[in-house]
């Protein structure tokens, strides 16, 4: 490894948010003191080999971790959360540290895959409704259902990952990396259904909070809002939604747009198929077998096709998981969170071949 003078706090910091510790929890782990925590951190002393050892060790990062270049993470400035009010601050800031592993599997993937180019509409100030329609429009979708909504976004640029974090408490989060390139964060804890809403609405912060806050109740309805009308189209839903004279319909043809069955009741709801009376007796019924935790007659869950493409090719190139992983001086174990629990390359040993040819793969992502 390098001398601790190529040590860089920054990274001292990312892993011990990651590992969701505080200054005190890392001091007792080590037998340092927490001042001594907080003088590594603010580069105002450098760490022994020994000390940066047990460091490692506790935090179980490489030691080759906290060396080199800074990294580039989501800020609590930047990413929006869903169900904000109920994280805690180390449950964000493991989160954000996450998302700091997936910049750094990101960039990886970019120098030896060439994926598609951003392309989200920038919607800032439109009715959440009239924006769920523009992007529509600008994708060629039309009123047609989504068949596949982490393909669809992966299809024009938007980075998808799961999250590190088994809670429900962090539902989902999104993000603009240096205004260029968006990322969107989802929960494997949550149903498929769930985590596809959460998928929208994250769309929904991307493209209408993207120069603005978004963060804080009204932004959250405006993405919800948003969420519900791109998946459900209006006139998608005036059209076949008179059908639902039932709880059961309401089940069998949530499948149509493939949302919950409580997302779908919101909906005819809101755009006047259901009455009031009927939407909360649909709701207490629904309620009542249970649909607001497990979710009746559920979909397969979606999951990342670049991401499946990428350790596809790796694995054929003889290129194991444990093998990336040491090119980011990170564990295994911190990069199968964010891969939506696919399957590692089976390949044996840590070190692997070289990953294809010097040139440039081009994924070919399928339209969704």
């Amino acid at each position: 490894m390098n001398e601790t003078s190529d040590f860089n706090p920054a990274r001292l910091v990312l892993a011990r948010q990651r590992r969701g510790w505080t200054k005190k929890s890392l001091a007792d782990a080590t037998s340092l003191s927490g001042k001594t925590i907080s003088l590594y951190e603010n580069g105002d002393l450098t760490p022994s080999n020994e000390s940066l050892s047990c460091i490692a060790q506790a935090l179980n990062f490489p030691l080759a971790f906290f060396t080199g270049a800074d990294i580039d993470a989501p800020t609590d400035e930047n990413a929006s959360f869903r169900s904000f009010s109920r994280m805690t601050s180390g449950q964000k800031f493991s989160a954000l540290a996450a998302g700091g592993i997936a910049y750094m599997l990101s960039d990886w993937i970019d120098a030896k895959f060439q994926l598609p180019i951003a392309s989200v509409p920038d919607c800032s100030g439109m009715d959440p409704e009239a924006a769920a329609e523009s992007v529509r429009a600008e994708w060629g979708m039309g009123q047609l259902p989504i068949k596949n909504l982490v393909h669809l976004l992966e299809l024009k640029g938007v980075r998808v990952f799961s999250l590190a974090e088994e809670t429900s408490q962090v539902n989902a989060f999104s993000c603009w990396r240096r205004g260029v390139t968006p990322f969107v964060f989802l929960n494997t804890q949550k149903s498929a259904e769930a985590s596809r809403f959460d998928a929208a609405h994250e769309l929904g912060h991307l493209v209408l909070h993207r120069h603005g806050s978004n963060k804080g109740k009204e932004v959250e309805n405006e993405a919800n809002a948003f969420a519900s009308a791109f998946l459900m189209p209006k006139q998608s839903i005036l059209a076949q939604g008179w059908n639902c004279r039932s709880v059961k319909d309401v089940i069998r043809m949530k499948k149509i747009w493939n949302v919950s069955a409580m997302a779908l009741a919101y909906r005819l709801h809101k755009t006047g198929i259901l009455t009031e009376w009927v939407y909360r007796s649909f709701c207490i019924d629904l309620a009542s077998m249970g649909a607001r935790t497990t979710e009746p007659d559920p979909s397969p869950r979606e999951t990342s096709q670049v991401l499946q493409k990428v350790l596809g090719y790796a694995r054929d190139q003889g290129k194991s998981l444990g093998a990336i992983a040491n090119e980011l001086c990170v564990s295994v174990n911190d990069l199968n969170p964010i891969l939506f629990g696919m399957a590692p390359v089976a390949i044996s040993g840590i070190g692997g071949t070289a990953l294809g040819p010097k040139r440039v793969a081009e994924l070919r992502l399928v339209k969704a």
